[in-house]
């Protein structure tokens, strides 16, 4: 080694005691086209999931509000900490939406320190639009999946035979895949009006504690084994990963969780909490989803609950109004019985009006809970509807088992859920009665606003149903007192300028359908006549719908209202009700106690 080599190194001493130089540009030139640099967001697409922030493990991102809340958007958007910030760009790979790039932009120096803190596209930089940069590979999401496992599922040819369920549910691996998916971004719990825990408990999935999902699930849903199977899953529509791919199954998720534990297992680990009796008495008017809710959360908390059931069976139109194939008896059986282990006295039978009052209920109990189902069909009021049959009326006595009419030909009239429900149930008996499906569907929506979900839209042309959009009943054609045929005309609007219902025809797009039987399936309401009319008078309503306040309770202090009579058929908007108005009966019992 020279003496040059050893004494270069402390050259450098020379301008130890020179005055320090800051040069902010020192070459003057633009970074590489994919230099990482400062941020970009587009606020056009940012949700504000919170994924860049879960993801930075220098703790350089912090979500903050920009905006109120909205369905699928938190309002939060990511202000970067460039002092924390090492530019490893996982936040663009794992970016929800593709919103989040990374401009070319570099300061070398600023006298102000928040320069090198901000929100990206809230706060307004030169380099907001340019081009160069870091972006994802191809725009597409490099560390989670866009597309979910397909759902196996019975063949139609296979399904049609019987009423059999359809779906068959995840494999162990299928729900893996599945749940690593999940960035926990939370935008579902807002969505779903029972506020589940979903991120929570998809996680169980991921690291195979199902009985731990399977406590995280009771404690939102006792319902959870039905709506993991026909709930309607609006949580869904706002999950970030629907952006730029497949919506997270959260549906088959928690399904996933009930399927996979045993049985006999539920009761040990949703066992009734150690509390005091209350010796209060709480009676409930029907044992749907919201009335059993409403007895769920009541009897846990030490109160005598009864429920009242004018039908054979409990379960409500979860039993009555939703086929077997979609969802099986023994399961809504099991999750019922979970509900009686609570100590809830299910009473089926007893028609209130007929059997007893709800002036007797509300002598003898301290509160009463109505929960009633729409259970009763609507009539289009054409010509010749006096011989329809009723969707609802049917699907209550294929599920009783009784014997219903099966002509080879049968229309349809409606373009709903409840309409899709009650064609593949007779396209069902007629293959077993005939060996041949002959069902026709008519609704007066086109195809791209049918009311009816596209999964059983689909499933239902599986099986042979026939289904015409944008035609509108005019007459249902009698002939020698016998129903033979359903005559239709085109639809051009449903409403009118004022969003009013008042449907226009082509009365020259006429067709006949052939049918020896027509079934309107248009809508449900309720049977109210079990108030009796001074009750019915003295309620406030709102469009046939019993008014109540933000806790449930009726305008008569003494009975509340939870379910279908109040929020429409929805199992998981009945479960939210009875959640709410378990609450609300719980603190009038407690401040009774208090005062007495």
């Amino acid at each position: 080694m020279s003496l040059r080599d050893v004494l270069s190194p402390y050259t450098a001493w020379k301008h130890l005691f020179e005055a320090p130089v800051t040069i902010k540009d020192p070459i003057g030139r633009e970074a590489a086209e994919r230099y990482r640099g400062f941020h970009q967001n587009d606020l056009s697409k940012c949700i504000g999931c919170g994924s860049c922030e879960d993801i930075c493990q220098n703790a350089a991102i912090d979500m903050v509000p920009v905006s109120d809340p909205k369905t699928g958007d938190s309002g939060l958007r990511p202000m970067i900490d460039y002092g924390r910030c090492c530019w490893c760009a996982l936040c663009v790979d794992v970016c929800m939406t593709g919103s989040l790039t990374m401009s070319n932009e570099y300061t070398w120096v600023d006298s102000d320190p928040d320069a090198f803190r901000f929100t990206p596209g809230v706060d307004l930089k030169s380099w907001d639009a340019e081009e160069k940069g870091y972006k994802r590979e191809n725009n597409e999401r490099r560390l989670t999946g866009t597309h979910r496992p397909e759902m196996g599922m019975l063949e139609p040819e296979a399904r049609i035979a019987s009423f059999g369920e359809i779906v068959h549910g995840y494999t162990r691996a299928e729900a893996v895949i599945e749940a690593d998916r999940c960035v926990e971004c939370g935008l579902c719990v807002a969505t779903c009006p029972a506020h589940m825990d979903i991120p929570d408990y998809i996680r169980k999935v991921r690291e195979g504690d199902y009985e731990g999902g399977l406590k995280l699930l009771y404690e939102t849903n006792p319902f959870s084994q039905t709506c993991g199977r026909v709930c309607t899953h609006a949580c869904e529509t706002a999950c970030a990963a629907v952006h730029e791919g497949d919506a997270i199954a959260i549906r088959w998720l928690k399904r996933d969780i009930t399927d996979n534990v045993p049985r006999e297992r539920y009761f040990d680990l949703i066992s009734k909490p150690d509390v005091p009796e209350t010796g209060k008495k709480v009676a409930i008017v029907g044992a749907g989803p919201g009335g059993l809710t409403t007895a769920f959360d009541l009897a846990r908390a030490g109160n005598e609950v009864v429920v009242f059931e004018a039908l054979p069976k409990p379960g409500g139109m979860m039993r009555y109004g939703i086929p077997e194939y979609r969802l099986p008896y023994d399961v809504l059986d099991h999750e019922i019985s979970v509900i009686e282990k609570m100590g809830v006295d299910i009473r089926c039978n007893q028609r209130i009006g007929t059997d007893i009052t709800l002036d007797q209920l509300k002598k003898d109990h301290d509160a009463v809970v109505l929960s009633l189902g729409l259970n009763q069909g609507r009539s289009t009021r054409v010509p010749g509807s006096e011989e329809a049959e009723s969707a609802i009326d049917l699907l209550r006595r294929i599920t009783a088992g009784d014997k219903v009419p099966v002509p080879k030909q049968v229309a349809i009239i409606g373009g709903g859920n409840v309409a899709m429900d009650i064609a593949r149930s007779m396209a069902r008996l007629q293959r077993q009665k005939h060996g041949e499906v002959g069902v026709t569907v008519t609704a007066l929506e086109d195809f791209d606003h049918f009311l009816a979900d596209d999964e059983e839209v689909e499933e239902a042309r599986e099986e042979g149903c026939v289904i015409y959009d944008a035609r509108g009943p005019q007459e249902i054609v009698v002939k020698s007192g016998k129903v033979a045929g359903l005559r239709t005309w085109k639809c051009k609007a449903i409403f009118d300028a004022e969003g009013r219902f008042a449907p226009k025809y082509d009365a020259s797009d006429e067709m006949v359908h052939p049918a020896q039987m027509v079934v309107e399936a248009i809508g449900q309401s309720a049977d109210i006549s079990l108030l009796g009319a001074e009750l019915t008078e003295k309620l406030e309503w709102n469009r046939g719908r019993i008014r109540i306040d933000q806790n449930g309770r009726t305008s008569e202090p003494w009975l509340w209202a939870a379910g279908d009579l109040v929020s429409g058929p929805d199992v998981i908007h009945a479960v939210a009700d009875g959640h709410r108005v378990a609450k609300s009966v719980s603190a009038m019992l407690q401040a009774t106690r208090e005062t007495h």
